[in-house]
């Protein structure tokens, strides 16, 4: 990995930084001494679309009453 110093970083942080943004991470050090690296931050995904299969499938009319009796044995009859 690539380790520059503080001078070095400021003076060409446009290209460092565009370097590490294509993946080629980079360590800043102040005499020798590292003190942070530069890594690309992850690419977001896009959001899911809510809604996006609207058309394509139907919830029934009785869906709350499907199985009721069944789970109602399985886990006891609410009060």
């Amino acid at each position: 990995m690539k380790i520059v110093n503080i001078h070095e970083a400021k003076t060409h942080l446009s290209r460092l930084i565009d370097e590490a943004s294509k993946g080629t991470p980079f360590v800043i050090a102040k005499a020798g001494t590292p003190l942070v690296k530069v890594v690309p931050v992850d690419k977001q995904r896009k959001p899911q679309r809510t809604g996006f299969l609207v058309g394509d499938y139907s919830i029934p009319d009785d869906f709350d009453q499907i199985a009721t009796e069944e789970i109602e044995e399985l886990f006891g009859k609410s009060k």
